[in-house]
């Protein structure tokens, strides 16, 4: 009876390890499954050499592309998922990124529900994840009556200049909504974190509010939830009527073991949770679980993202860079009838790329040099969805990714908006006159946006769920990464994930563990 429980949770990242807090005051047994261990609290954690150059967290793992080349994917198997290695950069989708919405690439599908029904569940995951913002100073910002649970971090110099400029060419830059667990935010007294190498990094201070710290540690306080790590999730067992997933086979230190629940949670991250449907297949469902209507592994999406870094005269001597974002142009501008999407600054680009990106604007200089002189900024814009652009399985069982970029036209006119907005400044101060820029463009292996290959609706013909990210076809399992979207805005994704891993949460437990209304969580609160 050791392998049984009551809910199995498959992945440890924003949507699995959120609704794992949130199903854990039900009392019921819950197993965690994870194909990766915990990032040891080490000194590389923050050596960009070895994090960014030798890749020492990814996996040693290789997926292909329709042409059949192997390519590395920038993923992350360990406890927190992704979210240990992401920005924390945590923003509410804007209220027309529900809705159905022209682009030059096409058309963007309208959601199930509109951006109401996520709103309250926005402002809990807030709370959880520690957010620092700032209200109304962004234009696009959608609606609500709650503040952020805590203000937003403080510009450097530099920074503060930038953004006084940008408002005076008629621009609206706001503080970057951040995921902070700062000791200083809850004592004064405390000296404060001072953190440097962040995207792309794992945080041994734990100030980065990421899945793992904030919401999974919580959940595994309770003695009813257990996690397994090294735990890969091979396929889905069904019953004999083929509507009900009665087990799910793991390997587990290289030996197979079956476990048994009542209720399964799937949130491998888009292009693993989809690999696990397809394995998945059997004489009941011989292409795959949950894929009547032929959606599985289908309409992935990655966004447009990219680094671009301005070399200016301006001296850059900030520490902590990324706090400043920029949306002015996410419905359109006046040049453009159509979105181009967001621009914010990153964290400082580790040596070895600043190096390359420089090598024909100043090969003379030093890296210490060069980032006095870099601003380094990462935009975002809108992919579409699209059938072909999907995950499948070759042969051997391993992972074969379809993908032709959408809507590209809109991320090339949002780097020429940057660029532009550089010229402008450059009038009104000199050290920004005569900017050199240089950057990179994300490609299929670029994954840390992965979603929509699951996605949910109200028709089971076109979609894999329903819209309470249960798959139509099955009776108790529900999918809660970002697998479910249906479109994806140009913001970063995490905290839609964990606003939504809530909500389905309160599904599952007025559905199938009702609480005590004592239990119930009350909008902007946390419940544990």
């Amino acid at each position: 009876m050791q392998n049984h429980y009551d809910i199995i949770i498959i992945g440890t990242g924003s949507g699995g390890s959120t609704i794992a807090y949130k199903l854990a005051q039900s009392g019921k047994r819950i197993l965690i499954l994870e194909r990766g261990g915990f990032i040891p609290r080490e000194k590389e954690n923050w050596d960009a050499k070895e994090v960014v150059t030798n890749g020492r967290y990814r996996p040693n793992e290789h997926w292909y592309d329709q042409d059949n080349k192997p390519f590395k994917p920038f993923i992350h198997y360990n406890v927190g998922g992704n979210s240990k290695m992401y920005g924390a950069a945590l923003f509410r989708f804007r209220e027309s990124d529900f809705m159905e919405v022209k682009h030059y690439g096409g058309t963007s599908p309208a959601w199930p529900f509109q951006y109401n029904t996520l709103a309250p569940y926005y402002t809990q995951a807030e709370f959880l994840y520690h957010v620092h913002g700032q209200r109304h100073k962004d234009p696009t910002e959608p609606k609500t009556i709650h503040s952020y649970p805590f203000p937003p971090l403080h510009y450097e110099p530099v920074i503060a200049d930038l953004s006084e400029k940008m408002k005076q060419l008629g621009l609206h830059p706001f503080p970057l909504p951040m995921g902070m667990k700062r000791p200083q935010d809850i004592n004064s007294n405390e000296s404060p974190v001072l953190l440097e190498n962040f995207d792309g990094f794992p945080d041994p201070t734990e100030s980065k509010a990421d899945a793992h710290t904030v919401v999974l540690r919580p959940a595994l306080a309770k003695q009813n939830v257990t996690l397994l790590t090294n735990a890969y999730a091979k396929r889905l067992v069904t019953n004999e009527t083929g509507k009900r997933v009665t087990a799910v086979e793991a390997i587990v230190n290289e030996e197979e073991v079956m476990f048994i629940a009542e209720l399964v949670i799937v949130a491998c991250g888009a292009v693993n949770s989809a690999a696990l449907f397809l394995r998945s297949a059997n004489e009941l469902h011989p292409t795959g679980l949950a894929n009547s209507s032929n959606q599985v592994g289908r309409n992935l999406m990655l966004h447009h993202n990219g680094c671009l870094v301005a070399f200016t005269k301006k001296k850059n001597d900030s520490v902590f860079q990324k706090s400043l974002g920029l949306a002015d142009f996410y419905h359109g501008a006046d040049d453009s009838k159509y979105p181009l999407g967001e621009i914010q600054l990153m964290g400082r680009n580790d040596p070895d790329s600043i190096l390359w990106m420089a090598e024909k604007i100043a090969p003379e200089k030093s890296y210490n040099e060069l980032k006095e002189m870099t601003i380094d900024f990462w935009l975002t814009a809108e992919d579409l969805p699209s059938p072909d652009n999907r995950v499948t399985l070759r042969t051997d069982g391993s992972i074969q990714v379809h993908y032709t970029r959408t809507n590209y036209t809109a991320y090339e006119k949002l780097k020429d908006k940057l660029k532009q907005i550089f010229q402008q400044l450059g009038e009104i101060d000199a050290d920004y006159k005569d900017v050199q820029w240089a950057g990179y463009d994300l490609d299929i292996s670029g994954m840390s946006h992965q979603n929509g290959t699951l996605r949910f609706g109200t028709d089971p013909s076109t979609s894999v769920l329903d819209h309470n990210c249960k798959t139509h076809d099955l009776e108790n399992v529900y999918v809660v990464d970002a697998s479910f979207f249906p479109s994806c805005g140009a913001f970063n994704p995490a905290l839609t994930i964990a606003a939504n891993a809530l909500r389905v949460g309160d599904h599952i437990l007025h559905q199938w563990y009702p609480v005590k209304a004592d239990n119930k969580v009350i909008e902007g609160t946390q419940t544990m």
